[in-house]
C-alpha cells in the first residue's frame, strides 16, 4: 500500500513537472521611487514629506497566453521611518486576459487601472501607502472606449477589525478622433466592528463621488506633443446612518494638459460645494480650488519614467505649494518559452 502511494506522488510530482514546464515562465519587477514635498501650511491642511522607494517582484506562469497566474511581495521603504507598519504586502493574483477582457482576482497593483481617477476622487497619496487591489477587477477595452469595475476589500469585519470596501466603476468612450467621454465613480463603506454591544456613537457610514467629463485631445492638431481639455461635474454622495441622511454636494471641474518635447502644464480648477470624500485630496474642502503644475519629464525611455512637478495650490485666498519627483521603472522578462 505504502508502495503504492509512493508511486502515485511520484506521479503527481512527474505530471505536474511538465504542466509548469511547458508554460512560460515570467517575472517582472516594478520600482516605485517618491519624493512628495507638501508646503500646506498656508491654508491649515497638513504639511509633510513622504519620501521612499517601494519595490515589487513578481513571478509567475503564463498559460496559452491567456490565463496567468503570479506571486510576488510589494516592499516600501519611507527614508527617515524608524518602524513602518505593514512594509510587506503580498501580491497574488489569477489573470484572465484576452479579446479586450481583463479579469482579475487576488492581490494586485492598483496604479495600472486607477492612477486616472481624478485626485478629489482618490488622491495620490493612495499610491504610496495603498499599492494594491484586494479583491476583483473586470476590464474590456476595445479600439472605441473601454469599461472597468472593480472591489477593493480593506478590511474584514472582526472583533477587532472594522469592516471597510470600496467598489468603482470607470471608463471612457472615443465619440470621434478628436472628443470623448470619460466617468468615475465610487462607493465607500465603512462598518464597525463585530461587537455584542456595538458603541452608539459609532454609525456605518457610506461615501463616495461620481463624476462625468466630456473632452477633447488636439495633440494632432498643433505645435504641441500633446493637448488635452477637458469640463465635467462631481456629485459626493455622504451618509452617516442614524446621524444625516444622504448629501449631495456637488460642483464643476476643468482640466487642460500641455506637454511638449519633456515639459508639461496642467491646470486643474474646481468650483462648487465644499465635498467630503475621505480618500479624495484635502483641497475639494474648499468651494474653488485651482490646482498649477508645471512639470519636466528627465527620464522617459520604453518603461521607464521620471517626473518633477511644481505643483501650486490656490484656495481659500491662500497658495500653498507641492514639489514632487516620481519615478516608475518596470522591467519584465520571459525565463522560460512554451516548447
Amino acid at each position: 500500500m505504502l508502495l503504492k502511494i509512493k508511486i502515485l506522488a511520484l506521479g503527481i510530482c512527474l505530471c505536474s513537472y511538465q504542466a509548469v514546464h511547458a508554460q512560460q515562465t515570467e517575472g517582472q519587477i516594478d520600482f516605485h521611487g517618491f519624493a512628495d514635498n507638501r508646503e500646506y501650511s498656508n491654508s491649515d491642511r497638513y504639511p509633510q514629506t513622504i519620501f521612499g522607494t517601494r519595490v515589487t517582484p513578481e513571478l509567475g506562469l503564463l498559460v496559452d497566453s491567456i490565463h496567468r497566474i503570479r506571486i510576488g511581495v510589494s516592499y516600501l521603504h519611507e527614508f527617515g521611518t524608524k518602524n513602518i507598519k505593514n512594509p510587506v504586502r503580498p501580491v497574488a493574483y489569477y489573470n484572465y486576459d484576452n479579446n479586450g477582457f481583463d479579469f482579475k482576482i487576488g492581490m494586485f497593483p492598483r496604479h495600472e487601472y486607477l492612477d486616472e481617477y481624478p485626485k478629489a476622487i482618490l488622491s495620490d497619496t493612495i499610491g504610496y501607502y495603498q499599492p494594491n487591489i484586494e479583491g476583483m477587477l473586470v476590464k474590456y477595452k476595445n479600439e472605441h472606449f473601454h469599461q472597468q469595475i472593480w472591489i477593493d476589500w480593506n478590511s474584514r469585519q472582526t472583533r477587532a477589525d472594522r469592516e471597510q470596501f470600496m467598489v468603482g466603476i470607470s471608463g471612457n468612450v472615443n465619440l470621434n478622433k478628436t472628443f470623448y467621454i470619460k466617468h468615475f465613480a465610487t462607493l465607500w463603506h465603512n462598518a464597525g466592528p463585530m461587537v455584542d454591544t456595538p458603541d452608539p456613537d459609532d454609525h456605518i457610514r457610506d461615501n463616495g463621488a461620481t463624476s462625468l467629463h466630456i473632452g477633447a485631445d488636439l495633440s494632432d492638431r498643433g505645435w504641441l506633443d500633446s493637448i488635452n481639455i477637458n469640463i465635467g461635474g462631481i456629485i459626493n454622495y455622504d451618509r452617516l446612518r442614524n446621524v444625516y441622511d444622504w448629501q449631495l454636494p456637488k460642483g464643476f471641474l476643468s482640466e487642460i494638459y500641455l506637454e511638449h518635447y519633456k515639459f508639461f502644464i496642467r491646470n486643474t480648477f474646481y468650483t462648487g460645494e465644499s465635498l467630503a470624500i475621505p480618500y479624495g485630496d484635502v483641497f475639494y474642502t474648499s468651494k474653488q480650488y485651482d490646482r498649477l503644475d508645471i512639470g519636466w519629464i528627465p527620464l522617459r525611455y520604453r518603461n521607464l519614467e521620471g517626473r518633477f512637478i511644481a505643483g501650486f495650490h490656490f484656495s481659500e485666498g491662500v497658495v500653498d505649494s507641492q514639489q514632487q519627483f516620481i519615478l516608475r521603472y518596470t522591467i519584465g522578462h520571459l525565463f522560460n518559452r512554451k516548447k
